[in-house]
């Protein structure tokens, strides 16, 4: 972990605070729930003795794991019971980032991977986030858990190898990634039903979230014949009261749509070599209110 500069507890916790945060809502996936935990660890950390302290960031990384694993905990049941399928509530960006700000949202907080690291235990998603997003070394792992570092590496090699099964065989790199949306945008907003499933993966599958607040589907959605024909029907009941339009969606190109002008969904990719190998699709409105609102 890297010291923290100056000795002003404030200064010292707005430093870190982003970082606090990305841990946060990568253990959580909503936004409100991650603000809560960093909010409780600065209550926390107001109300702490300083004196003997050796590293300010090493103790607020434990407090904001030690109460994200808390929080998830809790949350399984709710989760379980949820309508549908579970999507974190996406971060989104409708104008380019700049380059420093884009290396901070790096493939570890795609949709995709948020996706696969609901299926670990809350333990096993720390390690990995810790380990692999930000290069924790095991002996801090092992602090901030509580645990030996024989016993972090195992959860951690077994969140890794759950996440190597399930992810996409190719990495993309960001430029084609950007192109490969913008044609789709172009091919959805035309109803271009040759041109969607030119852009498919033959075994391309929709996950989507509508938290039993609007419709969605209760199942996977695969093939690439299947999910052009649902763009083109879209296309065809909507007529010119759908629109696209890009956005950067957890650090990855992606898009926003509205039906009316109204916010219906927000929709991130995961490719395999030049095609489009899923679609992960964000429409409960209550993770969709804050990219509304702004």
């Amino acid at each position: 972990m890297s010291p923290s500069t100056g000795t002003d507890p404030d200064v010292i916790f707005a430093e870190l605070r982003p970082r606090l945060f990305s841990i946060a809502y990568r253990m959580l996936g909503i936004r409100a729930e991650a603000e809560d935990v960093v909010q409780d660890a600065w209550l926390r950390w107001n109300a702490s003795s300083k004196d003997d302290l050796q590293s300010p960031e090493a103790w607020l990384v434990t407090i904001v794991t030690r109460l994200s694993i808390d929080r998830l905990r809790a949350a399984r049941s709710e989760r379980e019971a949820y309508t549908g399928f579970w999507l974190p509530e996406p971060l989104v960006d409708v104008d380019e980032q700049t380059p420093e700000r884009l290396a901070e949202q790096a493939s570890d907080l795609s949709l995709a991977l948020m996706w696969v690291l609901e299926r670990l235990s809350p333990e096993e998603r720390a390690a990995f986030v810790l380990r692999q997003a930000f290069d924790e070394d095991y002996a801090d792992v092992a602090a901030t858990l509580g645990k030996s570092e024989a016993a972090c590496r195992q959860l951690v090699h077994r969140a890794a190898e759950r996440v190597r099964q399930e992810r996409t065989r190719f990495e993309v790199p960001r430029a084609a990634h950007k192109a490969l949306v913008d044609k789709f945008i172009h091919a959805a907003r035309a109803g271009d039903r040759p041109a969607m499933m030119a852009l498919f993966a033959d075994d391309v599958h929709m996950v989507s979230d509508g938290g039993g607040k609007v419709p969605s589907f209760g199942k996977l959605i695969s093939g690439a014949l299947r999910l052009a024909n649902l763009y083109y029907v879209t296309w065809r009941r909507n007529g010119p009261t759908i629109s696209y339009r890009a956005a950067t969606i957890n650090g990855e190109p992606g898009l926003l749509r509205y039906v009316d002008g109204v916010l219906e969904s927000a929709q991130a990719f995961a490719f395999d070599g030049g095609r489009i190998a899923a679609i992960y699709s964000v429409r409960n409105p209550d993770k969709l209110a804050r990219i509304a609102a702004g």
